[in-house]
């Protein structure tokens, strides 16, 4: 083991000095800290298997990375002398020369020179000042420690003692840096994986099939945990890749408690009663690489009233601790908030009943009470300091006890944080879950009692065709499209706000030249492996023939008589040509240079680099040559395909796994069809709500886990004026239904699905004219309604087990929704309180709203019928949505809807290049916004409708030009009549003022000073 050891020299030093500088600080201003000693000593006698560090030994791990055992170590501000033996110093010696000098004095078989030894640090410490630090509570053992004591007996007289616990602690253990905090990291959830990925299901298998086993025998399976490496690597909570279980050590029970008999202080044991179904307790500790975590749950199985408000109580006191606790504010400042929740609440007689104290420093050492939370220290927090943070509430008398042994009980929270700077601090042990939801069990069969059905007054609306959908007029020309100029103005002013706004974010974000070259990203020098030994090659490669290895992805070559692989990847193509008798072979490689435009894949990473553009290869056998090219030709294509399926799903993730609901039934929604199916078919399953996500089952036994961490938006859209009822899941990341990939989820249930009768019945007799139709209707809208009842009840359910993730359930508001091609199909938009959705038919259509940068309307001119609107994203790689064909009398209310949610927005008369634009952006975002941004938009808009109005009055078509364009638009031949509306009360409009034959002669006298003629007005036309 000796040979394993490994100093990191680096890590030694910077410690050493950050140490040594806080001393000298310290000194310099009132010897607070310190108390002005001029030495200190940290000594450890021989080697004993502790259960917990002491500040010697935590001091040996935090140097060192090993505890050193039977060495003493001398510190002063100019140097740091430690004796040891010989083999522990050839370790030390690779130490020396650094900030801070390092003296090791070697100890062996001749008591004389070990005594000479000890009198060098005697007079060290002498020389150095009256004061020498020393650790007042640390206790070791073995010759080594008796043979300091006796020399150290000799000036004990002469100088003051002073315990430096306290100013180690806080100068040298207590700040963590990236290497401790990771490794306290893992060792958090290595813990919690235990607690909630074993012990609870553990102890709920125990209590559901009513078995008898004692406390100590559940810890016992917890202990040999340790030795199961794939439960580690197998965990939700992901540890780091480089995870050694052999590094894993307990540090605090585990301990399982229940029955009325219950002890919060770390020295708890697991005693031999059986598990009582009633409060149960259940602590742990590990150290990885000698770094602690510590985590504790109180599980209340069948409780009642008074334990869960006790319990929720003790919650709220623990989050209000967590929330408290960051840098500079002091340690009695979390206590004391503790007891202000306390008092403030509906039970402030609980306060007797909290503990006293709430938690302590956590790290090297399993606890540092120098950062003990109680009501009196005064110690102020820092970042990077590490606590762990234990709420209780000990010895509560039980109002209504199930039994003997539940007439008192106690809870306790415990979880380990680490402090930050002007935020939360981060909750380490947060993987096991302490809400209510998670730690109250209910395993006795209750009666759901029948809910009496309320009375509902029927709506006369529902089912009904609303009024606003009704048009007063046939003609689209008298209906109301005039712009409201009020609003307008109203708009425009809001949207140079928010123009101006966007402008001067933009020149924030991008405040230095960022960007990719040419907008696209730099792509880097591909390398492939084919081999990575010689006896890898297939035997084939003896012959030196052309030899093509489908295993490998590789083509063999003989060049200058060697076999040299070439990786299909380097391959472009290969050709076959005949020449007589013989047969050429060309195989043309990849090179840097070769390719045009985005074709060109390969970048150059040495300039002064040489490549191989082709190789070619003669040969009488020609069938063999054709095979050859074939085999190339194919091993291309397939690894071609391999690429396009690897990239079209690089994005999917693979999420963790699903926690499944164990102590009650979990919410279930039955007769639900997904979208997409499974395997194509039109299955029907159910849907099931679990801890940390949902699962649809079919009948097949088919499943799809959705994780409530990975869902980005929640929808629930209704059957009104829908063939279907819908909720909705959009994702984070894409997950795989199927062989496909899938970022939208949606469970839905058919609305239409009525039933008629037939059979002539003895109702049907007594029932004449509409009555039974009547009856029908009322009994579908009754039905809808219950289906919009139970599907919103089961979003709101989803919404409630997803409470710690920050979304919630969003309707469409269909009011102010509106039509457009998003895709390839005409479909009905619906803005949301976050989103743009189309839910009814696939592909759906979901835009985030917060990740929109501005909006375009497109095509917005006189005399069309529709317009398009594009949406930019804010990442200016995403490319734009196009939203195409929205009916005209849609854009006032669109306008409206964009201004209300405060998205800016330009409009112009003709289609815009933005794969074009948003290179050009991409390629100098600052430059993009130093020329003014999104203004040229804005411009663009003025311009083009300028020189519209010009152009438009220079226009004159014949009879049969009118008729040709007329047959050539499909948009108005399915609107004849409204397009005649529109033109006859345009021309209304005009000839109010004015005889139409009267603007016709002024119209011909202005085009002939303007220098046009009725040919040039007509080529612009069909332009």
């Amino acid at each position: 083991m000796a040979d394993e050891v490994k100093i990191d020299g680096q890590t030694f030093h910077n410690r050493l000095s950050s140490l040594i500088s806080a001393w000298k600080a310290d000194r310099r201003s009132n010897d607070a800290l310190f108390a002005g000693v001029g030495s200190f000593i940290v000594l450890i006698g021989k080697n004993e298997d502790a259960g917990t560090y002491q500040k010697s030994n935590a001091m040996h791990y935090w140097l060192l990375g090993y505890e050193f055992p039977a060495t003493l170590m001398i510190f002063t501000p100019d140097a740091l002398w430690i004796v040891t033996t010989v083999k522990k110093a050839k370790h030390l010696e690779g130490l020396k020369g650094g900030k801070t000098p390092l003296e090791i004095l070697v100890r062996g078989k001749d008591p004389e020179q070990n005594a000479k030894h000890f009198e060098r640090c005697l007079d060290l410490i002498k020389t150095s000042g009256k004061k020498v630090g020393v650790l007042a509570k640390d206790t070791s053992s073995g010759p080594f420690i008796e043979e300091w004591k006796k020399a150290y007996g000799d000036i004990s007289k002469d100088v003051e003692e002073v315990d430096i616990a306290p100013a180690l602690s806080i100068a040298a253990l207590s700040v963590k840096d990236e290497t401790e905090l990771r490794n306290m990291r893992d060792s958090a959830r290595a813990s919690t994986g235990i607690m909630s990925e074993f012990f609870v299901e553990e102890m709920s298998e125990i209590l559901d099939e009513e078995k008898k086993v004692t406390h100590k025998q559940l810890t016992d399976k917890m202990d040999r945990k340790l030795d199961e490496p794939k439960f580690f690597q197998n965990l939700k909570s992901k540890l780091t890749s480089d995870f050694d279980t052999q590094q894993l050590d307990w540090i605090y029970g585990p301990v399982v408690q229940s029955g009325g008999s219950y002890d919060l202080k770390l020295t708890a044991q697991s005693d031999e009663n059986n598990l009582h179904p009633g409060t149960i307790i259940a602590g742990l500790g590990l150290r990885y690489k000698s770094y602690a975590s510590m985590v504790a749950r109180t599980y209340l199985v069948d409780p009642n009233d008074a334990q869960e408000s006790n319990y929720k109580l003790l919650l709220s006191v623990h989050e209000a601790m967590i929330k408290e606790a960051r840098e500079g504010v002091a340690i009695k400042d979390l206590y004391n908030k503790a007891m202000s929740v306390i008092k403030s609440s509906k039970r402030p007689e609980m306060e007797k009943h909290f503990v006293k104290s709430a938690g302590g420093g956590i790290g090297l050492e399993t606890r540092d009470s120098v950062l003990a939370i109680n009501a009196k220290n005064a110690r102020v927090l820092k970042d990077g300091m590490t606590l762990y943070l234990s709420s209780g509430f000990t010895d509560i008398e039980n109002p209504k006890p199930q039994d003997k042994k539940s007439k008192t009980y106690s809870l306790v929270i415990t979880d380990t944080i680490r402090i930050r700077r002007d935020q939360d601090p981060a909750v380490f042990t947060n993987g096991a879950a302490s809400d209510t939801g998670s730690v109250c069990f209910f395993f006795k069969d209750e009666e759901e009692e029948p809910q009496p059905k309320k009375q509902t007054k029927k709506d006369p609306k529902v089912g009904a065709v609303a009024a606003s959908n009704i048009t007063k007029t046939k003609l689209r020309a008298e209906r109301t499209t005039q712009v409201d100029e009020g609003a307008e103005a109203r708009r425009r002013e809001h949207q140079k706000e928010l123009a101006q706004k966007k402008q001067q974010e933009g020149l924030a974000t991008y405040s230095e030249a960022v960007g990719d070259e040419n907008g696209v990203t730099q792509k880097k020098f591909k390398k492939f492996e084919s081999y990575k030994r010689d006896n890898q090659f297939p035997s084939k490669v003896k012959d030196l023939a052309i030899v093509v290895d489908e295993k490998a992805s590789t083509i063999v070559l003989p060049i200058m008589g060697r076999p040299v692989p070439f990786h299909i990847q380097t391959v472009k193509n290969a050709s076959k040509t005949d020449e007589g008798d013989f047969a050429y072979l060309r195989i043309n490689f990849l090179s840097p240079g070769q390719g045009v435009g985005r074709k060109d894949d390969q970048p150059f990473e040495d300039p002064t680099a040489h490549f191989v553009r082709s190789l070619t290869f003669r040969s009488r056998d020609v069938e063999r040559i054709d095979l050859i090219a074939e085999q190339i030709t194919n091993l291309k294509k397939n690894a071609v395909r391999r690429e396009q399926e690897k990239k079209e799903l690089e994005d999917v993730v693979e999420q963790d796994k699903l926690v499944e609901v164990r102590n009650r039934k979990p919410s279930r929604l039955d007769t639900i069809f997904v979208r997409p199916a499974m395997d194509g078919k039109r299955i029907s399953g159910e849907v099931e709500i679990h801890q940390n996500g949902l699962r649809y089952v079919d009948h097949r036994g088919s499943k799809i886990d959705i994780l409530f961490s990975n869902v980005k938006h929640l929808f629930f859209q209704p059957c009104t004026h829908e063939l279907i009822v819908i909720i909705h899941v959009h994702l984070k990341n894409p997950i795989m239904i199927g062989k496909k990939k899938a970022k939208d989820v949606q469970f839905y249930r058919e609305a239409t699905d009525m039933q008629f009768d037939e059979t002539g019945n003895r109702k049907r007799k007594h029932r004449y004219g509409d009555e039974e139709e009547f009856e029908q209707e009322q009994e579908e809208r009754r039905r809808r309604a219950q289906l919009d009842k139970q599907f919103k009840r089961f979003a709101e359910e989803i919404q409630t087990a997803a409470r710690d993730e920050g979304w919630g359930v969003d309707i469409p508001f269909r009011e102010l929704g509106f039509n457009g091609v998003p895709n390839r199909s005409n479909v009905f938009m619906q803005p949301t309180a976050d989103c743009l959705v189309q839910l009814t038919e696939p592909p759906f259509t979901v835009l985030t709203l917060d990740e929109i940068e501005v909006a375009h309307l497109e095509r917005v001119q006189f005399g069309l019928k529709n317009f398009d609107m594009v949406f930019v994203f804010k990442d200016f790689h995403r490319p734009p949505v196009h939203i195409n064909t929205i009916p005209v009398e849609s854009l006032e209310p669109v306008k409206e809807w964009l201004d209300s949610i405060n998205i800016a927005y330009s409009e112009g008369p003709l289609n815009l290049n933005w794969s074009t634009i948003m290179k050009t952006i991409i390629t100098d975002p600052h430059q993009f916004f130093i020329d003014g941004g999104w203004s040229f938009l804005a411009a663009e808009s003025d311009d083009e409708g300028d020189s519209e109005e010009e152009e438009e009055s220079a226009f004159e078509m014949s009879d049969s030009e009118l008729a040709v364009s007329d047959e050539s638009s499909e948009d108005e031949s399915d609107f004849d009549d409204d397009a005649s509306a529109d033109e006859g009360s345009a021309s209304d409009e005009v000839s109010a003022g004015e005889d139409w034959d009267e603007l016709e002669k002024k119209a011909k006298k202005k085009d002939r000073e303007g220098g046009l003629d009725e040919e040039d007005s007509g080529k612009k036309r069909k332009r």
